[in-house]
C-alpha cells in the first residue's frame, strides 16, 4: 500500500535483491514492518560485479554516512549470505578479513552488536548451473528484517480450524496490506469460511466479522478436512482460530447468511471489506432462493419455509461484491478480493468496474498453465448516487463480464487436455514398443 513517485527502483527479474533510492529510514521500517514478501532491508553502501568493484565503490561512499556506525565506543559484526550457493565457514571468514580496508573501530560483538553489516553475494537463480564467483555483491547496514516469520507462525498447517479453501497465512497478510488493515478498523468477509482472512487481519489490531451461506462451516461441524480426522470437534471455529493467535477479543462475529440478500441497514458500515469469494472448483458457488425461483418445486408446507439453492453466477457475485462495497464502505476504505481468470482469454476489460470505486492495483497468481486469479484492490472514492444506476446501465465498463461464469468449465477442460495429451503420449510409447 504504500507509494512515493520520488522512488527509483532498479529491479532484475533474474535478481532476488531490488535497490531502492528516495526512501529514508523511517520508510523502511514502516514498510518492514508489515511485510511478508521482503526478507531484509539494509542501507546499501557498496556494489559491484567483482569484489574489485565492490571495494572502489565503498571506498567512494562518504566517510560521514559511515563514521556514525563505525566509532570506537560501537559494537558490530559482519554477516556474509549468499543467493543460491552455500559457503564454508571458512570462506566467509575469508571474505570479512578481505575487507579490512573499511575503518571499523569498534570491538565485534557476535551475540548482541549494535549494528549489523552484510556482505550479500549473488549466485543466479539456476541451482544447475552455480557460478564460481558471484554474479553481483553488495554490503551495506543492516536495518531491518521482514515478517516473514508470519508466515511460518501462522501456518494452515499448524490452524486450530480449517477447510478445503483456507486461505494460505502467506496470501491473507498480503491481502491485508493491499487492503491497509489498521488497529480498530471493523473488517468484513462475506465469503468468511475458516476465517483465514479475519486471522491476518486481527493480528494488525482490526475488528473482524464475516458471512458465509454454509450453516456446516460457520458452526464448526460437520466433516473434517484435515487428513485422519473424520469429523470436527467441539471447539473447531473461527472464534477458537484467533483464540489460537492471541486475537479473540477483536472476534466481532460471524452469520449464516447468502451474500446476494441485503441483511446489513443502510449506510456506512466496514473500514474494509476483504475476501475469496467462491470459484466453484473446490466450493459450489449457490445462493438461495424462493419456490418462485423453482419451476419444478413442489408446494411448501405452511408450517416452514424450506429455501431454494439456486446458482450464483462469478458475474453475479463480484457486481453484487462491488454493489456491496460502493454502499457500505467508508470513504477511502479498500475492497480486496481474487478474481479468478481463464489465462488465454484475460483482458484488463474483463475486472469489474464501479463508479464509487477506484481500481488501484490488479496483480496476478499463476494458478496452472491456462488458469490464475488476480488479486483486486480498489478504493472507495464517492458516495452512491441515483445517476450511477443509469451511469452502469448504459456504459458497458460497468457491465459484468458473463465469460467469468463458464470459468469452472474451463478449469476441467484445461485439466481434461492435459490428461488427454498424457494419454496421447502413452499410447504413442505404447506403438513404439515403449522406447
Amino acid at each position: 500500500g504504500y507509494s512515493n513517485p520520488k522512488i527509483i527502483c532498479h529491479f532484475s527479474p533474474q535478481s532476488p535483491f531490488w535497490r531502492l533510492n528516495g526512501l529514508s529510514e523511517e520508510d523502511v521500517n514502516s514498510i518492514m514492518a508489515r511485510t511478508v514478501c521482503a526478507k531484509s532491508a539494509f542501507e546499501l553502501w557498496g556494489h559491484g560485479r567483482t569484489h574489485s568493484e565492490l571495494r572502489n565503490s565503498l571506498l567512494k561512499y562518504p566517510t560521514e554516512n559511515m563514521s556514525p556506525f563505525l566509532q570506537k565506543d560501537s559494537t558490530y559484526k559482519i554477516n556474509v549470505y549468499t543467493f543460491n550457493k552455500t559457503l564454508e565457514f571458512e570462506d566467509r571468514i575469508k571474505k570479512i578479513d578481505a575487507m579490512e580496508y573499511l575503518s571499523f573501530e569498534g570491538r565485534v560483538n557476535l551475540r548482541n552488536p549494535k549494528h549489523i553489516f552484510c556482505l550479500l553475494e549473488d549466485y543466479g537463480t539456476d541451482p544447475n548451473d552455480i557460478p564460481d564467483e558471484p554474479l553481483y555483491i553488495y554490503f551495506g547496514r543492516w536495518i531491518a528484517d521482514g515478517q516473514r516469520e508470519l508466515i511460518r507462525s501462522h501456518s494452515v498447517k499448524k490452524r486450530h480450524f480449517i477447510g478445503n479453501t483456507s486461505m494460505d497465512a502467506g496470501l491473507s497478510f498480503i491481502m491485508a496490506n493491499h487492503a491497509r488493515v489498521k488497529a480498530h478498523d471493523l473488517v468484513y468477509d462475506p465469503f468468511v469460511g475458516t476465517g483465514s482472512l479475519l486471522v491476518a487481519c486481527s493480528h494488525f489490531g482490526a475488528y473482524v466479522c464475516g458471512t458465509d451461506i454454509d450453516y456446516n462451516t460457520i458452526h464448526g461441524i460437520g466433516k473434517a478436512s484435515r487428513k485422519n480426522q473424520k469429523w470436527r470437534g467441539p471447539d473447531e471455529n473461527i472464534r477458537a482460530n484467533l483464540r489460537q493467535y492471541g486475537s479473540e477479543k477483536l472476534y466481532v462475529d460471524v452469520l449464516v447468511s447468502d451474500a446476494s440478500k441485503p441483511i446489513w441497514r443502510d449506510g456506512v458500515l466496514f473500514d474494509t471489506i476483504i475476501t475469496d469469494p467462491p470459484y466453484g472448483i473446490r466450493e459450489s458457488t449457490r445462493r438461495t432462493g424462493s419456490q418462485k425461483d423453482s419451476v419444478n418445486s413442489v408446494k411448501p408446507s405452511e408450517d416452514y419455509h424450506v429455501p431454494v439453492s439456486m446458482a450464483y453466477h462469478l458475474s453475479d457475485i463480484f457486481t453484487d461484491l462491488l454493489n456491496f462495497s460502493a454502499h457500505h464502505l467508508v470513504i477511502g476504505g479498500r475492497l480486496v478480493y481474487w478474481l479468478p481468470i481463464y489465462r488465454p482469454e484475460y483482458c484488463e476489460e474483463m475486472v469489474p468496474l464501479n463508479a464509487c470505486l477506484r481500481l488501484v492495483s490488479n496483480c496476478e497468481q499463476t494458478l496452472s498453465s491456462h488458469t490464475s486469479r488476480r488479486l483486486i484492490t480498489m478504493e472507495k472514492i464517492k458516495e452512491p448516487e441515483e445517476t450511477d444506476v443509469l451511469a452502469h446501465l448504459s456504459d458497458p465498463h460497468f457491465s459484468p463480464y458473463q465469460g467469468h461464469n463458464a470459468f469452472r468449465e474451463k478449469y476441467f477442460s484445461g485439466i481434461s487436455k492435459r490428461t488427454l495429451t498424457g494419454k496421447e503420449e502413452t499410447n504413442k510409447m505404447a506403438a513404439n514398443g515403449g522406447e
